[in-house]
């Protein structure tokens, strides 16, 4: 894996590179900023008179877990979230005739513990490919407030290209949709949702971290093996991630190698475009989907207006 810092390629050359386990990491933009503080006058507005990232050390963990159910929703469905990103898109050079593009999600990683489940997840050792993730799938990453290596994500990059043996037979994307989403919040202190998982020991060795300014991007291919990192310090991390597709990409079936999902359905359907915010024509979804969407045909997409995660 190579790591490649304000790199000035091409966004062909980028996404080859991307396909093949590179990491992308690119200084701050003025849309990624304007993401993060869009997402803190949120966040300071939801936890006052706490700072966010302090106010697990005050609230009763179900009072914090509901703060967050309110607050995560808002802005995946903020207006100016689907202004910014087309601009982030253009401003590291891809083409948003081309792009299309997922909600962001506000992820948040307690300290110490605190909640792992439900609404602030803390993710194991995955790819977003178990989770019936495009091959052609792009990952932006970036925080909203200081990180460090402590409470950032790791990734394991001997994996890209080798299989590890894992449970994503046991996911639909569509079945998520329908029995699992809503019930985020819900989960405290254990989640009961099935999700997939390493299912024996693997080497985990190496592993990498990187740390960004505000708003400074981590662009990596959904194949990545990667986790949240068990957060050491004494700070809630919130960072903002969004994908992305290309459309010539899944027209040609270019991609990462699909070494070992065996998940069902697919997510292309919730991808927008960054010109209109139309989705994508059906016959380049139907590439990608299987005889699921039949039996789920009323949670293809999911609708409601409270969703906050996966």
């Amino acid at each position: 894996m190579n790591l490649l810092l304000d790199s000035q390629w091409s966004d062909d050359r980028r996404r080859a590179r991307l396909y093949q386990g590179d990491l992308f990491v690119f200084s701050p933009t003025p849309a990624a900023v304007g993401l993060t503080t869009r997402a803190r006058e949120l966040l300071e507005s939801a936890f006052a008179p706490h700072h966010p990232t302090e106010a697990q050390h005050h609230l009763p963990v179900a009072e914090y877990a509901a703060v967050l159910g309110r607050v995560k929703p808002a802005f995946i469905h903020d207006p100016e979230c689907k202004r910014l990103i087309p601009r982030l898109v253009e401003e590291l050079g891809a083409d948003p005739r081309q792009v299309y593009f997922d909600v962001p999600r506000m992820r948040s990683a307690t300290a110490h513990d605190y909640l792992t489940t439900g609404i602030a997840y803390a993710f194991h050792p995955h790819r977003d490919t178990w989770y019936s993730a495009p091959q052609a799938q792009i990952n932006w990453w970036f925080p909203i407030y200081e990180m460090e290596p402590d409470n950032g994500m790791a990734f394991y990059p001997r994996h890209f290209a080798a299989a590890a043996p894992n449970s994503s037979e046991t996911y639909n994307y569509y079945r998520w949709n329908r029995d699992s989403r809503a019930a985020a919040a819900q989960q405290i202190g254990t989640d009961t949702r099935v999700q997939p998982h390493l299912t024996a020991d693997v080497d985990l060795q190496p592993e990498v971290r990187v740390s960004t300014p505000v708003g400074g991007i981590i662009m990596f291919s959904g194949q990545q093996l990667h986790a949240t990192v068990r957060n050491a310090t004494d700070v809630t991390r919130f960072s903002i991630d969004f994908r992305t597709v290309h459309r010539g990409d899944l027209e040609h079936g270019r991609g990462a190698p699909r070494v070992d999902a065996h998940c069902t359905g697919t997510s292309l359907r919730d991808f927008l475009s960054c010109v209109d915010l139309s989705h994508l024509p059906a016959p380049v979804v139907e590439r990608y989907d299987d005889e699921s969407a039949l039996e789920y045909a009323d949670t293809l997409v999911y609708g409601a207006e409270t969703r906050s995660s996966r």
